[in-house]
């Protein structure tokens, strides 16, 4: 089972940490409908040189836009000596007449049913060319194959997935085509969410869920389950959740010290035309302020080049990021993933510059802009990340935190992500990258 790197290692853009934060959890999760007396490996092109003169029985794929290059050569490869190869994933599903011409069989969408399918189908000589899940459900699946995980490759080897999917459709979201068909929203069981956190070693987790406080009921139970278990965790949630009731509130008694937030846009025409409606007439700063509040760090998501931004939009989105002391910001260039509907809507327009995949990787711009030049648009973008992780502005945007803690917890977190670049890659490199986990820990404890 092998998950192809997302960049190429030795690029300009290669960064050890960011590539070696979370191990592969979809095929650890599809490794658990393997029979016992499977002998399965599973291969992180990110954290390790891929054994590829191997003649296994069967090679799984797991295929993402701008990996999928690599997949595709590590596919042929194999299936020039005879080895089976199936593919999943986002851009096997999203393109699978393109996936079709590298893989014996392709898994199309979720795969808590259709891998098993395939798995007995390929024991018993007739499996299919593609597998479409005829249900979708994770409150009844194996547990994840933790075996197989190298924990010692990660800095975060504790994340967990225990929704999949997200309630919202906006036009921009890859995985919004990848749940297509069928229930694009659902759960695990609380229980059996919280029996894989108990069994997991260590106080740090990271749930990989794109959006945690999705199912308001089941997150509030699952609260109310990891209280007094004493971990620290970092996530995922919407502006509209965030401020919504008192889900927060609960999700900080039980650990949540980092959260992921897609603010995307401030321009209300640009919200209105990516149909990310749950962020209209929603006030950022109030949402920034109960984080704070209580105690929780913040990763801002932003994206540049919707129809709607002009030449100021990157200053305007570093300015607001620094005055409300945002932890850690995410610019990206908007990018049409095909299988989305902003896809199939610049498609239509004439508006696609290429379908050269691995250019699909948010810091290049492959679509015709309307507002900014595209030299406009890749220099903005270049700038934000410059401008917003200066020194002067991260002690400036920690001169904001109300507390002395957090102040202190914010310069490490946001100084060590991006200033310590040297020392990240010298401590991967060297296998010890996941020794600076208590640090972490020891950060996200005192942001309180």
């Amino acid at each position: 089972m092998i998950l192809p790197s997302l960049e190429e290692a030795g690029s300009p853009h290669w960064r050890p940490v960011k590539y070696s934060l979370f191990p592969p959890l979809g095929l650890a999760t599809l490794a658990g409908y393997f029979s016992p007396e499977d002998e399965v490996v599973l291969q992180d092109q990110h954290v390790e040189i891929l054994d590829l003169d191997d003649t296994p029985d069967l090679v799984c794929l797991q295929v993402y836009v701008t990996n999928a290059y690599r997949a595709y050569a590590i596919a042929d490869r194999y299936r020039a000596r005879g080895v089976f190869v199936v593919m999943g994933g986002l851009h096997v599903t999203a393109l699978p007449e393109e996936a079709a011409q590298h893989a014996d069989t392709l898994i199309l969408g979720p795969g808590e049913e259709a891998f098993p399918r395939f798995i007995g189908d390929l024991r018993n000589g007739r499996p299919e060319k593609i597998y479409i899940a005829r249900w979708r459900s994770i409150e009844n699946i194996p547990p994840v194959r933790r075996d197989l995980i190298k924990r010692q490759k990660y800095l975060v080897p504790n994340s967990l997935v225990v929704s999949r999917g997200c309630p919202h459709h906006c036009d921009f979201c890859y995985k919004d085509a990848f749940f297509s068909g069928g229930k694009s929203f659902y759960t695990a069981r609380v229980d059996s969410a919280l029996a894989e956190i108990d069994g997991l070693p260590g106080r740090h987790l990271y749930f990989l869920d794109d959006h945690l406080l999705g199912n308001k009921e089941f997150a509030r139970s699952l609260f109310d389950g990891m209280k007094g278990m004493g971990r620290v965790f970092q996530s995922a949630a919407t502006v509209q959740s965030i401020l919504d009731g008192d889900l927060i509130e609960k999700a900080a008694e039980a650990g949540l010290r980092s959260i992921f937030v897609g603010f995307e846009t401030f321009s209300p025409e640009n919200l209105k035309l990516s149909n990310k409606f749950q962020n209209l007439q929603r006030d950022y700063s109030a949402a920034v302020k109960r984080l704070h509040q209580l105690g929780i760090m913040i990763n801002g998501s932003f994206v540049f080049g919707l129809d709607y931004d002009d030449e100021d939009v990157f200053r305007r989105t570093v300015d607001w990021g620094i005055e409300n002391a945002i932890t850690t910001s995410t610019y990206h260039i908007l990018t049409p993933y095909p299988g989305t509907r902003l896809f199939a809507r610049m498609d239509a327009e004439g508006r696609i510059l290429t379908r050269d995949w691995s250019r699909y990787d948010t810091r290049t711009v492959v679509y015709r802009t309307q507002g900014l030049t595209a030299k406009q648009l890749e220099t903005g973008y270049e700038w934000a990340y410059r401008e917003f992780y200066s020194w002067h502005n991260i002690l400036k945007a920690c001169s904001y935190d109300t507390s002395f803690k957090q102040k202190l917890s914010h310069l490490m977190y946001t100084g060590g992500w991006k200033k310590l670049e040297p020392m990240w890659k010298l401590l991967t490199n060297a296998g010890l990258l996941n020794q600076m986990l208590p640090l972490l820990e020891t950060i996200l404890s005192n942001t309180k």
